[in-house]
């Protein structure tokens, strides 16, 4: 990761957006590869996709989530039958990984179980859909030690000090945070794919598992805001604008929903009888962001420049899209 770019980048996004957080913004078959559509990267090259292609993106992504989850609540992730691709190739490795510390917080464990059991299924789901087309799991890296991509991401979002570690499985609002980095990535994620689907079934799935990322993201941002502790609205406020950083400066569309601010923590406006909190991050017409599969893959390789890998896919997410651009 080139960390001193993102950080330099981060600096002048956040000049560029302070004062501006007080307001709402705002089954299937294998798939074939015969739905194929063209679709201009940031360099204006065709690249031809099938809907099997898409799918698999959203494969890796839920890999990562369920395996975070499942050693959060765990300490063991998706068994070896999830991980092989379609065609029976070994899934990679999980570095990393613990089950986390909740205490007496149950309530945050039963949210941590739910989501864990909910990720696991999409991966079972898409795995089925795709049949033999499904790619196997990657190399992925969740560790929670110095070197790893949790105490990367904080670093350079500032949460923690550059010789400090994070650790998503030290408590309960390690764990909250560190589910906060994924949650409202995968909401972007899913309806920026939406119009890179072509067939409707395929389409009509993609939306019931956004629905579900979106109330996973809804869950861990709630909880957030009801603990009533400043630090943890400011950390969130900070991995937000490192996200904005990290998926650069998109052109406004308050119709689709992109924008160069498409990103927001916790921090809620006003007070007292004008009091509004900010669960969900919206634009100005109360839609949601979308985000490229090239800027999700910026966030979660946790760089800003043009790669294949790295941050919580050591060796890059396996399947057609690959590439930040």
């Amino acid at each position: 990761m080139d960390q001193d770019l993102v950080v330099d980048a981060f600096d002048a996004r956040v000049q560029r957006r302070q004062g501006r957080r007080a307001f709402f913004t705002a089954a299937l078959g294998a798939a074939t590869a015969g739905a194929a559509f063209a679709f201009s990267d940031p360099a204006k090259a065709q690249s031809t996709l099938s809907d099997a292609d898409v799918l698999n993106f959203a494969l890796n992504l839920e890999y990562l989530e369920a395996q975070f989850y499942l050693y959060a609540v765990n300490g063991t992730g998706l068994p070896a039958t999830l991980t092989a691709s379609g065609s029976g190739a070994a899934g990679g490795t999980v570095t990393g990984g613990a089950p986390v510390n909740f205490g007496t917080d149950t309530l945050v464990q039963a949210y941590a179980r739910e989501i864990a059991a909910d990720e696991q299924a999409h991966v079972a789901f898409l795995r089925r859909a795709l049949g033999n087309s499904a790619v196997a799991m990657p190399n992925i890296n969740i560790s929670g030690d110095a070197s790893g991509p949790f105490t990367a991401a904080a670093r350079t979002a500032r949460v923690v000090g550059p010789n400090d570690t994070f650790n998503p499985y030290a408590d309960a609002n390690s764990f909250l945070l560190g589910a906060f980095i994924f949650e409202d990535v995968g909401v972007t994620a899913y309806k920026g794919a939406a119009p890179l689907i072509q067939d409707k079934t395929f389409l009509e799935a993609a939306a019931g598992i956004l629905a579900v990322e979106a109330y996973h993201a809804a869950i861990v941002r709630t909880t957030l805001y009801a603990r009533g502790v400043e630090a943890l609205v400011d950390a969130t406020e900070l991995i937000s604008d490192a996200r904005d950083t990290l998926d650069g400066n998109p052109t406004q569309d308050l119709i689709r929903g992109i924008g160069p601010n498409d990103d927001e923590g916790i921090r809620p406006s006003g007070s007292g009888d004008t009091l509004r909190s900010n669960i969900a991050p919206l634009n100005a017409n109360g839609l949601a962001y979308s985000r490229t599969p090239g800027q999700v893959l910026n966030i979660v390789y946790l760089t800003t420049a043009t790669t294949t890998m790295g941050g919580f896919f050591p060796n890059g997410v396996n399947g057609t899209i690959r590439s930040t651009t």
